[in-house]
């Protein structure tokens, strides 16, 4: 301290704060006295009126105490027993007065420094200063003004110290100049020293004692400073909250006490003796431009406290004084005093449902202050940036909090030791009391952990978790920068931007360990809070909402929050529009891992283990706990389902349309690859019970509970809801149903998961056939369709009826709808959704077809003749043909396995032979001009001619583009064909051909000018056409163009050879084959002649062999 030039207040600045005997307790005389002292060693017993010797100090001491005239004369600097000391440590400006030398010698820490006799005159030169019965009289004077201002002062009794006690509590209120320099240098003198402390030694002397924190025996020649002694007391006050087992408790008066010099202490560093002999260097290393008093010294160390620079011994001072600052926030001065109005307006100290002792607590001073500014009342900038600070520190040292020390010791011990800095240690508290599997952490300790991060109140300002910052610095930079520093709205962006590309691991667990305990308690997020406390009181009853109270649990406020979301205009009482938003975004937050959603951990715990111990990436527990749903047990299943259906209506509740429309656009190119399979999932999920899908739910609740309450409630499957409300429909479902009965169904074929009755039976055979194939896009179910031939029964069964679904309606063809999208809005526009299919394979040779979707034609093609029941138009028209002509192959059929193209080979047959009805006639004719064009579309010829097709036409079949030349080289090399199948097959095609010439492709393109000119007026069907062809080619005054010529000829050639390879099996056939043949005409005449003859023949015969007497003619 600096030296002052007012001769006479040197003595009011000697002066200390406690006359209250001390001079009888510690058995000294303030003026004749002797200052004796058993131990030869020590200076030797004084006495006032001795004559200067080696022990004249203490005399000299006690001298200088009682006459206070003499003060300015009398010098330590000339006293042998320091002035060796004095030389060595104090600048020489100082010696003149006896205030700064005091000052000087004093603030050295190693007690090496000073010499034991200097030690000794210090303290009983600084104790008969204090026993001067003027001292009091002084201070009047100095601070007469103050002490009529200060009540409390004004009326203290006089006489015994109590008066200049008082202005030094005080001293914040003091205006008066000189008074206040007075007060703040008697400060220096009483903290060096317990013992000159008012009423300290009365209270604090068997915990001394029993601490043994240092002696207060008169005798022992004690060094002049006992900073270390309140030290050893204060962390001994410490370290009893942080333990169960109090083997020395400090009385409670002297625990106040203990404060009470901390809170005295907390304007100037100097005044922590022990604090500021620890962290001298670290001042000048970190805070040298730093101006001391107000604390703010202590708060620059603190900021520093981390520091690598920082020394041992300063930072556990440092740690001492933020403890006792967290037992009472009075020991903070800068706190205190911005906080101090705030708090009387906020009724801070009025609570009655809280003890007394509660209410000087650092949390409870930020847990009350903290609720005030949520709930939008003012409390003061200054106070605000000094809570900022208390509850960074909070968030940095676990250690400041005496619950996680005494509660979570084992955790931290076993898990988490030495990460103590920068809030590491409460991170890792944080991921195992998460409920990481591995390791659990104790409820108590967890109660711990929840209630400090409400005090910290992180989420109100993400600077205060340091951890957190450092880890999300560059994804706030990057995916956060448009949002203002510090506010609230970082947090809900870091979640948004959670398991994307821009997050970073670290973040991500720093992140998600401090969500785990915000989705605990609603209150801890202010934007959540702000928007929905009104609503919480008029919908939850929550007047007079304390958050320092437990009498509202958080987790029920928000489950009444959550029911309140969803509720319709009907239903009443609904959440205004800002709560509903910020409700939303928390449950979007919840649904991103499992533990932040309290309730479902809690009773999804046993089939967490159970299913989905193997589950630890993000999200996959979720979706373990879903792909599971009917698995799960009771509890377990409805919490679960609640969080879909809460889904289900968070994303379709404005129009119902988001997912329908996510669902048909997953596919495109546009669409994020996690978004699909996010997509996918949620189809999956959706179809294990109809309420997760939200328009389905709405039209359809009350018609799903009263036609079909036998379904199980707790699985209610949509597939099979959907069946059961369809076979009512037509007289019972109301009109809204029907029009949602059919969404569904095309996103089953979409992936094969999505229908679990195909699902399940193929489930091998997808791993057998198709294991590299993607689920997605219907890739796996158009695989399966492809390998049906080696697929198991069961599984071939499930094929089969999907097929013969969608042939009857293609839109439920997913494979189709999506190639095909684009051709069918440039045909098919105007054509009956059932219809699409057909009109596709009409416009399946147009030059602005599609490729692909032309491939996709013919796949669907082939696929609808290997049996008529896949053919819906096909088995409409012939239904009355296919029993009359093809029963033997009904009867060998099996209900749920294609016939391989047999009924329609047979209805072949018949329209050769024609005897089908015309409407069959008409089909077969379209699927024969079909086949005629590609061999693949006829199964017979497929599956008898594959070896010829590859030994014959090998070139042909490899040709891209399949125009009938497969079938014209069968034809052409028919007399190569050793397999008799495949040539039947050969000499089927030219007896059907026969029989039309749309049949025969090649043929047809050849005679085309000549049919428009000879056989123009002739009608199509029933062979007219080839026999017109046939006249013009043996009428010679008729000339048909010679690639016609050529091919009808080949054509007679062949139909002469398949008659004689081929001979007709009964009349009918031979009937049919003298009708359809070149020499009709011919036959007829030679059959009618010889039927001439043979009746002549007959006559004759018969009139010879029956010749008869004339006797039996008279008769």
């Amino acid at each position: 301290m600096a030296a002052y030039s007012y001769p006479q207040l040197l003595p009011l600045l000697l002066s200390c704060v406690c006359l209250c005997g001390f001079g009888s307790v510690l058995g000294l005389k303030a003026v004749s006295g002797p200052a004796e002292s058993p131990n030869p060693p020590n200076p030797p017993v004084l006495r006032a009126v001795d004559p200067p010797a080696k022990d004249a100090p203490a005399a000299a001491a006690a001298a200088g105490a009682s006459q206070p005239r003499r003060a300015t004369s009398w010098k330590l600097s000339e006293e042998a027993a320091c002035r060796e000391d004095l030389s060595r440590l104090c600048p020489k400006h100082t010696w003149t007065n006896n205030l700064a030398v005091l000052e000087c010698l004093q603030d050295r820490r190693e007690e090496s420094e000073i010499a034991p006799d200097c030690n000794h005159l210090l303290w009983n030169y600084k104790l008969n200063l204090t026993t001067d019965p003027k001292f009091e009289s002084v201070a009047m004077e100095v601070c007469k003004s103050t002490i009529n201002e200060i009540k409390e002062c004004n009326e203290e009794e006089r006489g015994r110290g109590y008066l200049v006690s008082c202005l030094v509590d005080h001293r914040a209120n003091v205006s008066e100049y000189q008074c206040n320099q007075y007060i703040t240098k008697m400060t220096s003198i009483v903290f060096s020293d317990y013992r000159l402390i008012c009423g300290f030694m009365d209270k604090c002397k068997e915990d001394i004692n029993s601490l043994r924190c240092g002696s207060i025996n008169v005798g022992q020649k004690d060094v002049h400073s006992q900073g270390e002694v309140i030290s050893c007391l204060e962390k001994a006050l410490v370290r009893e909250a942080e333990q169960q087992d109090h083997v020395h408790p400090i009385k409670e008066e002297c625990q106040r006490a203990i404060l009470r010099v901390a809170e005295l202490s907390s304007d100037d560093f100097h005044l922590d003796r022990h604090l500021y002999f620890s962290c001298r260097a670290d001042r000048e290393r970190f805070c040298r431009n730093t101006q001391a008093g107000e604390g703010k010294v202590y708060k620059c160390l603190f900021n520093h406290k981390f520091e690598e620079a920082m020394s041992e011994k300063c930072r556990d001072a440092l740690t001492t004084r933020q403890k006792l600052i967290s037992q009472d926030y009075k020991v903070s001065y800068s706190l205190a005093k911005a906080c101090k109005v705030d708090l009387r307006k906020q009724r801070c100290s009025l609570d009655a449902n809280l003890p007394r002792a509660r209410e000087a607590r650092l949390s409870y001073l930020l847990l009350c202050l903290e609720a005030a500014v949520h709930r939008g009342r003012p409390v003061s900038g200054e106070c605000q940036g000094e809570m900022l600070d208390y509850r960074r520190m909070l968030m940095e040292d676990f250690s400041l909090s005496p619950e996680i020390v005494l509660h979570c010791r084992t955790e931290i011990e076993a898990h988490c030791s030495g990460l103590h800095r920068k809030g590491r240690t409460l991170h890792c508290l944080m991921r195992i009391g998460r409920g990481d599997r591995s390791t659990t952490v104790d409820s108590i300790c967890q109660s711990a952990l929840q209630t400090l991060i409400q005090s910290a109140d992180p989420v109100a300002d993400y600077r205060i978790d340091r951890a957190l910052n450092e880890a999300c610095e560059s994804v706030i930079q990057t995916a956060c920068k448009h949002i203002r520093t510090g506010d609230p709205m970082i947090l809900s962006c870091l979640m948004e931007h959670l398991y994307t590309e821009k997050m970073v691991e670290d973040c991500e667990h720093r992140l998600l360990e401090l969500q785990y305990f915000i989705s605990r308690d609603w209150k801890l997020d202010p934007i959540l809070y702000k928007k929905c406390q009104g609503d919480a009181a008029r919908l939850c009853h929550t007047h007079g909402w304390n958050e320092t109270s437990e009498l509202m649990p958080p987790g029920a406020v928000f489950s009444c929050l959550y029911r309140h979301a969803y509720r319709t205009e009907e239903q009443g009482r609904r959440l205004s529009r800002d709560c509903k938003v910020e409700v939303q975004r928390i449950l979007r937050q919840r649904a991103l891992d499992v533990k932040l959603d309290p309730d479902l951990q809690r009773r999804c715990m046993t089939d967490l283990g159970k299913w989905c111990s193997d589950k630890t990436d993000a999200g996959q527990e979720l979706e373990c706990l879903q792909d599971h749903l009917e698995d799960l047990v009771s509890a377990c299943r409805e919490v679960v389902a609640h969080v879909l259906i809460r889904d289900v209506a968070d994303n379709q509740i404005d129009t119902g349309d988001l997912m329908e429309c996510l669902v048909q656009n997953k596919h495109q190119k546009e669409m994020n690859d996690k978004c699909t399979v996010g997509v996918t999932h949620f189809q999956l999920v959706q179809m294990k019970d109809f309420r997760f899908s939200y328009k389905f739910k709405m039209a359809c609740k009350e018609d799903v509970l009263r036609l079909c309450p036998n379904i199980k409630k707790n699985y209610k499957h949509e597939t099979k809801v959907y069946l059961c409300v369809s076979m009512r429909l037509n007289t019972f479902v109301r009109s809204n149903s029907p029009l949602l009965l059919s969404p569904p169904l095309p996103s089953q074929s979409e992936d094969i998961r999505l229908e679990p009755e195909l699902y399940d039976p193929c489930k091998s055979d997808i791993s057998r056939l198709c294991p590299n194939v993607a689920f997605g896009n219907a890739q796996m179910i158009e695989c399966l369709k492809e390998q049906k031939k080696q697929l198991s029964q069961r599984c071939h069964q499930r094929i089969f009826r999907l097929q013969e679904v969608e042939m009857i309606d293609p839109e439920l063809d997913y494979q189709l709808m999506r190639v095909c999208k684009q051709m069918i809005k440039r045909f098919c526009t105007d054509a009956d959704a059932r219809n699409v299919l057909q009109c596709l394979k009409q416009n399946k040779n147009s030059e602005l077809m599609d490729p692909k979707c032309k491939q996709m034609i013919t796949k669907r093609q082939i696929t609808q003749n290997t049996d008529y029941r896949l053919n819906p138009l096909l088995r409409k028209a012939c239904r009355a043909d296919i029993p009359k002509f093809c029963q033997p192959i009904l009867n060998k059929a099996s209900e749920d396995s294609e016939l391989e193209g047999q009924v329609i080979a047979c209805l072949k047959l018949k329209y050769a032979d024609q005897k089908l009805s015309s409407d069959c006639e008409d089909q077969i004719r379209v699927i024969l001009q079909e086949s005629a064009l590609d061999y693949r579309l006829d199964p017979q010829l497929q599956m008898h001619c594959t070896d010829e097709i590859s030994r014959l036409c090998a070139e042909e079949a490899a040709a891209q583009e399949q125009t009938g030349q497969v079938e014209e080289c069968l034809k052409v090399n028919l007399l190569k064909i050793k397999l008799e199948a495949c040539k039947r097959e050969v000499l089927n095609m030219l007896k059907e051909s026969k029989a039309d010439i749309f049949v025969d492709p090649v043929l047809h393109t050849a005679c085309a000018l000549d049919l428009k000119h000879h056989c123009a007026a002739i009608t199509p069907g029933r062979g007219r056409q080839m026999s017109c062809l046939i006249e013009a080619l043996q009428d010679k005054r008729v000339r048909l163009q010679p690639e016609c010529k050529k091919r009808l000829q080949d054509r007679i050639d062949m139909w002469s050879y398949a008659a004689k390879v081929a001979p007709a099996e009964g009349f009918s056939d031979l009937a049919v084959q003298v009708m359809t043949s070149p020499s009709k005409d011919y036959i007829l005449l030679m059959i009618a002649l010889s039927v001439c003859i043979l009746f002549l023949v007959g006559l004759l015969c018969g009139r010879i062999t029956k010749r008869v007497t004339r006797e039996l003619k008279d008769r």
